[in-house]
Formats: C-alpha cells, sequence, structure tokens
C-alpha cells in the first residue's frame, strides 16, 4: 500500500461523526466498549462496527484485559497521530495514490 492510499484511507475513516466521536472520547483516555457506548449513546455493534475502522486505519489499538470478576472487557485506545494536510504534502504524496485507491 502506498503512503498516498494510507492516507486516503485515514482521511476517509475519519469523515464519519460517529468515528470523531469515539476519535474526541478517546483523547481522554482508554475505554471498553460498553462504556464507550453508553458515553456516546450508540449501540456496541455499531461502536465496535466503527472501532474496527479506526483500528484498520490504525488510529487505535486494542487489548483485551479479564475484570476482577473474571469477565472479559476489550479496551480501545488513540494511537498517537498528528495529521496536518498542506497543498505540499498532497502534492508530495499524489504520485504515490494507487489507480484503484485503498479499498474501504
Amino acid at each position: 500500500m502506498s503512503e498516498g492510499d494510507d492516507l486516503v484511507r485515514v482521511l476517509a475513516t475519519l469523515a464519519n461523526p460517529h468515528r470523531l466521536r469515539v476519535v474526541a472520547a478517546l483523547a481522554g483516555g482508554r475505554n471498553y466498549v460498553s462504556d464507550l457506548a453508553r458515553q456516546l449513546q450508540i449501540s456496541r455493534p455499531l461502536l465496535q462496527v466503527h472501532l474496527k475502522k479506526l483500528e484498520a486505519a490504525g488510529l487505535v489499538s486494542a487489548s483485551l484485559e479479564l475484570s476482577e470478576d473474571g469477565k472479559a472487557m476489550k479496551f480501545y485506545e488513540l494511537v498517537p497521530f498528528d495529521l496536518r494536510l498542506t497543498p505540499q504534502l498532497v502534492a508530495g504524496i499524489a504520485p504515490t495514490l494507487t489507480e484503484k485507491g485503498p479499498e474501504q
């Protein structure tokens, strides 16, 4: 995958309001799925769809942990990123774009 395709995938991933809200919620620190779903007022299945897309784009990471009562809990946290989009950046990576573009 090219650098240009990676940028397209990240931008496409962040172009969704639910995913932007997930990123905003995780900016305060890692959290588990059920708590995030309550905080964002969306269903866990819908949240998991968005978390998987964020994870595929390299924007979040997940870890499975056991609670004190033995319940498996999946925690998500942001992978540090700093996205600065400038005309010069776009001009520099445009030649690396594949014809088809990344699959989404």
